[in-house]
């Protein structure tokens, strides 16, 4: 390896003297300096894009990484703050000035352009381009007939054009805007002859749109590729006249259309804080193009802007990873957005049913229970819940289910456990036993622990129970049926979406009940409620459940932190394995579990440690790692190694990083929207999940990839919003899978994003070898014994106690 690479533990990096002037962040660009920054370029995560305590104000329009991860924001517990509600430093979209799309681009709707996004509404004026909508009124004199003649015609050429677009491809283009004008436009311009095809897509003609075979879920839809069965073109119309009297970019218009369903004109122009529905959308944004359209009459203290504050400030909360905010914290954030009575602003929300409001019993460690005296009823302490009905109904949903697997157990099956278990030996027949006697059963342990419920898994199969196992990514697939010495397919073995979908495991039977006895789900921390709720919801009475997972790993990306609750909560046996990870890795990441990082011996070049002085010396050391140092001395191909970093931007995020590792390793002009065959990539088919793979063509049906061995088609109006680079990856894209070796990148400006959560995942995606690229000195160590997972408020842990389960 290279002469200034140490392998003698993580605690005495060498050389680390003068690594102080660490980089700063770059407004929304610093990969770990705001946390609000980090927040919005992992959309999916929940962990960094807001803190426990500070769910602020996004600071640009969401991004092509908002939809990739997640809700990805990559740290959403860093952009808010439980007390601190609103107030980030800097903008919670660093992607927002360089990606024009948002989270919504990534469920269909049309993302729009960079410069019409970012600052899009802001208080001055915003060129409309050309806001004379209607400008098509004629203005010559005409009878009464004529016109009457000329609007019937119109009439018809819309019903028309509506039902092309219901039937078909887009053949007419007039009601595109941005990215999908441009690329329509340039597929006209090879037609004609005027273009090569080079800068476009390869085939010069568009052929109708087919969905990428990434299923779809069917109880909550995951993104699908965007077709023309978008909101009406009148209503599109309508709204783009609002925001253009308004001085917001037209380009918004479908999003909002899409947002607010038919009448949105109208709903917008009676309510212009309605803009903040639109993901990425800033308070002061939608404050300035109210005062466009309401002139004098908007003030702060409009009643509507309060109820359109409390909403959002509640939404950027579940991008952070609550389920609901406690009404203090909520009223503190609202005073923060002045917005001059908050508590009426949360009661006109709550009377507009935009939200429930909870009162939950408090019970403290070491409160004594309330005794009944007979007497007057004792008054109980409680907190007082503010949430979206969304994610509010899914924790109630997932609370009733598990209480109702929890105390239905079927005896039939019972019996067939305790056959399953004899079985068995070890952590394994533990296991069994716990499952034949009980309907939920938890099970915790690292990789190595994995090898607990493969076994559980294939005795139960072959006991005659219908028993599957469903985990988060498909590479954890692959490693679970390997040990089961098979196809994943064929040993029953699927991912969480397939499975939701119908894509994966077993049928239905007439209630819509999955046909199944026992349902494995791994990598379980990654549930957020309303997959939780979902799986549970498909689970016939008398089913058994195991929630298998690292409970040191990074929670889901999406609201919630089920498992940790349903840990906390102890309505149901809980089995830890005894099994630790081996080798110097094993140890090295078990000691990071309970807050150690500890030094360790590798004598086969296990663990190497990198000391960097600034970013650009860090991606200098990554790229020489990955396609030189580690191939030549592990033995291990470039395309084998994952590079881990805290976020996407800064001048050590995974832009940066990608960039360098594409110019060495796969260099090419990008022809297909910065892609060219054999690029690796990460795709987020939906927030929360990404997949990694490879490019291997482009035409008119769009980009295709090959995904887990799997081939994908992606069409191209979605290639920005839900495809990026994938040499480098954030610590959330990276859950749930493994390679064998990993690079991780900490350059000094990540600080922020370090905490024991993060290093444990981050370093434990590596099987055979481990790199550290080390820019951040002694805070790695304090991160490591002094930063847990950053707090979540959530409802699950009291709801199971209201059930009795």
């Amino acid at each position: 390896m290279e002469g200034r690479e140490v392998a003698d533990g993580l605690g005495r990096a060498e050389g680390a003297e003068g690594r102080g002037g660490a980089e700063t962040a770059e407004d929304a660009e610093g990969a770990g300096s705001a946390q609000a920054a980090e927040g919005a370029e992992d959309s999916g995560s929940a962990e960094d894009a807001a803190d426990a305590e500070n769910v602020g104000p996004t600071d640009g329009p969401g991004t092509a990484e908002d939809a990739e991860d997640p809700g990805s924001a990559e740290t959403a517990e860093d952009a808010a703050d439980a007390e601190n509600v609103g107030a980030t430093d800097g903008p919670s979209t660093a992607e927002g000035a360089e990606d024009p799309g948002s989270a919504e681009t990534a469920e269909g709707s049309e993302a729009p352009a960079a410069e019409g996004a970012e600052g899009a509404v802001g208080v001055g004026a915003v060129d409309a381009e050309g806001g004379g909508s209607d400008g098509g009124a004629g203005s010559g004199e005409v009878s009464e007939a004529e016109a009457e003649l000329a609007a019937q015609r119109v009439e018809r050429e819309r019903i028309e054009r509506r039902k092309a677009e219901k039937r078909g491809p887009i053949h007419s283009g007039g009601k595109l805007s941005g990215k999908a004008a441009d690329l329509l436009a340039a597929v006209r311009a090879v037609e004609s002859g005027e273009k090569p095809v080079a800068p476009v897509f390869a085939e010069p003609a568009p052929a109708p749109r087919r969905p990428a075979p990434e299923p779809v879920r069917k109880p909550r839809p995951a993104p699908a590729p965007a077709v023309p069965s978008g909101p009406a073109p009148q209503t599109v119309d309508a709204v783009r006249r609002v925001l253009a009297e308004g001085g917001a970019p037209e380009a918004l218009a479908p999003q909002v259309a899409a947002a607010l369903g038919e009448g949105a004109g109208t709903a917008l122009r009676e309510d212009p804080w309605q803009l903040l529905r639109v993901g990425g959308v800033r308070p002061e944004q939608a404050d300035g193009f109210a005062r466009a359209l309401l002139g004098a009459a908007c003030g702060p203290d409009d009643e509507r802007r309060g109820r359109a504050m409390t909403v959002w400030l509640l939404e950027q909360a579940a991008v952070a990873g609550h389920t609901a905010l406690d009404l203090p914290t909520l009223t503190a954030a609202l005073g923060r957005q002045a917005v001059p009575d908050p508590d009426a602003a949360v009661q006109g929300a709550l009377a507009e049913g935009e939200a429930l409001v909870f009162q939950d019993a408090l019970e403290e460690p070491g409160t004594p229970a309330v005794q009944d005296t007979g007497e007057e009823e004792q008054e109980r302490p409680v907190r007082v819940l503010v949430g979206l009905e969304r994610y509010a109904l899914a924790e109630e949903s997932l609370a009733d289910g598990l209480a109702r697997l929890v105390n239905s157990p079927a005896k039939e099956a019972g019996e067939v456990g305790e056959t399953v278990a004899a079985g068995l030996s070890g952590g394994a027949a533990e296991l069994a036993r716990a499952v034949a006697g009980h309907g939920l059963v938890l099970h915790t342990g690292g990789e190595a622990a994995r090898a607990e419920p493969a076994a559980l898994l294939g005795a139960a199969r072959a006991a005659g129970l219908r028993a599957f196992a469903a985990c988060h990514t498909p590479d954890g697939c692959r490693r679970l049926a390997e040990r089961l010495g098979g196809e994943p397919a064929e040993q029953g073995v699927g991912t969480v979406a397939g499975l939701l979908s119908g894509a994966e495991g077993p049928g239905r039977d007439a209630d819509g009940a999955l046909e199944l006895d026992l349902l494995i789900v791994l990598d379980a921390p990654q549930l957020d409620v309303e997959s939780a709720a979902m799986l549970v919801e498909s689970l016939p009475d008398g089913a058994r459940l195991v929630l298998s997972g690292d409970p040191g790993v990074l929670w889901s990306a999406g609201p919630g932190r089920v498992f940790a609750d349903l840990l906390a909560a102890r309505v149901c046996p809980q089995t830890a394995s005894r099994v630790p990870d081996p080798g110097p890795l094993g140890e090295l990441v078990s000691g990071i579990g309970i807050g150690e990082l500890n030094q360790v011996e590798a004598p086969g070049k296990e663990l190497v440690i990198v000391p960097v002085r600034d970013a650009a010396e860090a991606v200098h050391r990554t790229v020489q790692l990955v396609a030189d140092s580690v191939p030549r001395a592990l033995g291990v191909p470039a395309d084998q190694t994952v590079v881990i970093t805290p976020g996407h931007g800064g001048a050590a995020g995974t832009r940066a990083l990608n960039s360098a590792l594409k110019e060495r390793l796969n260099p090419g002009p990008g022809r297909f929207g910065g892609f060219d065959p054999g690029d690796r990539i990460a795709y987020s088919p939906a927030p929360g999940r990404t997949v990694p793979g490879v490019v291997v063509k482009a035409d008119a049906d769009g980009l295709h990839l090959s995904c887990a061995g799997a081939p994908v088609v992606v069409p191209r109006e979605r290639v920005e919003g839900s495809i990026r680079h994938g040499w480098a990856l954030t610590a959330h894209q990276a859950v749930g899978a493994r390679w064998p070796a990993a690079v991780v990148v900490l350059p000094g400006d990540a600080v922020q994003a370090l905490s024991r959560p993060w290093v444990y995942t981050a370093f434990g995606r590596a099987e055979r070898h481990l790199s550290v690229v080390h820019g951040v000195e002694q805070a790695l160590p304090k991160a490591v014994a002094e930063t847990p997972a950053k707090p979540r408020t959530t409802r699950l842990q009291t709801l199971l106690r209201t059930q009795g389960a």
